[in-house]
């Protein structure tokens, strides 16, 4: 943010100095001052057009980073109700609470979660959440 804040201000401050060699220029009747006002002028065209595709590279990759891993679910053979479960857990609802949200018995979803402990290699809530995080099967 700090360096988005110190671009656009050294931009300002050229693009004000522009204008006043600009005045000069017109003032003292010297027209090749116009030709290095304008060759700037393109240099910082060109440097605003490079920022603008850095910034949607990087809020492209972003964007990326938001998704979930199906292929780690698949390697992992988590299933899509255990990884249903899975979300559940990590609102951080009871069994007996998912199992009324997903309209299954309370037993099946300790099974699945019994299940998901395992192919997670964990051994509490807490502990499958954030290995899910880290997997990103979760977000």
């Amino acid at each position: 943010m700090k360096k988005t804040v110190f671009v656009f201000g050294a931009l300002i401050i050229a693009l004000l100095t522009l204008f006043q060699l600009s005045q000069f220029t017109i003032a003292s009747g010297n027209l090749d001052m116009e030709v290095v006002i304008a060759l700037i002028a393109i240099v910082f065209f060109i440097i605003g057009i490079y920022i603008n595709r850095k910034s949607r590279n990087t809020s492209i990759e972003a964007a990326s980073d938001d998704e979930i891993d199906d292929r780690k679910l698949s390697e992992l053979g988590i299933s899509k109700r255990e990884h249903e479960i899975l979300m559940k857990i990590s609102e951080g609802l009871s069994n007996r609470e998912i199992a009324d949200q997903l309209f299954v018995s309370e037993s099946t979803v300790k099974t699945h979660v019994s299940n998901l402990f395992t192919k997670l290699d964990v051994k509490r809530r807490t502990q499958a959440v954030q290995k899910a995080k880290s997997l990103k099967i979760l977000l």
